[in-house]
């Protein structure tokens, strides 16, 4: 799928558009309509990075991870299989397809009911993708608050004007463009190592833009009234999803530590 820089700007304002005004079954059968599974098919590299990061600006949501999933291990895209997903602290969670209703409370609003055990799957696909997912979620609180420090103003002043401020905007900045910067290295020589990373910088980035942007926007940030709130929350689980930042840190470290060298990831 070969796409010039206006056909691909028409194709995001189209799928932002349609998250914005649906989520769960009925963007799933949009995703449909619009030819995700041929996307996801015939360009995984631009379909996935579009299709998630989306996601987490929009603050919708759709099973298309469990469709990168099967797609990676040569399933059909669309399939009503429940397939387990690891999850933080060792645990499993499935996505249900059919209902799609919230079976947990604590799962941010997504689908997602816990599992007593799983079974391994290919993990790299699908990490780079909520690693995408993630990123979005970060760029929205971060616009959040930034609005915010543009509108309130104390003392006579916006506090976007206070350093205290703009520092916390600037480092969640600084998290997500490096986490995103991670994905678009190439990948061919170590991509499970890559993805790992990538995941792990994304949550980071997720994490960090969830505590700054709370700090930034005050005790609105706290309230259900605003929107953020559903971004928090979203941001939690998706970082507990195929790994925690925590844990895929320390899994990198020791599996560095094992190996006595660190791999050339990036030509600079």
């Amino acid at each position: 799928m070969n796409m010039d820089r206006e056909s691909l700007e028409m194709l995001e304002a189209s799928l932002r558009k349609t998250m914005l005004s649906a989520s769960g079954p009925e963007l799933d059968a949009a995703l449909t309509e619009l030819g995700w599974a041929e996307m996801l098919s015939d360009a995984p590299d631009l379909a996935i990075p579009l299709v998630f990061r989306l996601l987490g600006e929009t603050g919708s949501h759709a099973s298309v991870l469990v469709d990168v999933v099967l797609h990676a291990t040569g399933n059909t895209i669309g399939d009503t299989v429940e397939l387990p997903i690891p999850y933080t602290g060792n645990g499993w969670v499935v996505w249900d397809r059919i209902s799609a209703v919230s079976a947990e409370p604590t799962m941010g609003g997504l689908p997602l009911r816990r599992e007593d055990d799983g079974y391994p799957i290919r993990v790299t696909e699908a990490r780079r993708a909520v690693s995408w997912w993630l990123i979005g979620s970060a760029r929205a609180m971060l616009a959040l608050a930034r609005q915010h420090a543009l509108d309130r103003v104390q003392f006579g002043k916006p506090i976007a004007s206070f350093q205290a401020v703009r520092h916390r905007l600037a480092e969640t900045l600084v998290a997500i463009e490096g986490a995103e910067a991670t994905l678009t290295l190439p990948s061919a020589d170590n991509p499970d190592l890559l993805a790992l990373l990538a995941k792990a910088a994304a949550g980071r980035a997720a994490l960090t833009a969830a505590k700054n942007c709370q700090q930034v926007l005050g005790g609105i940030g706290f309230t259900e009234e605003h929107e953020l709130h559903r971004h928090v929350k979203r941001a939690l689980v998706l970082d507990g999803l195929l790994g925690s930042s925590r844990e895929l840190t320390k899994k990198a470290g020791a599996g560095l530590r094992a190996r006595g060298s660190a791999p050339r990831l990036a030509q600079l």
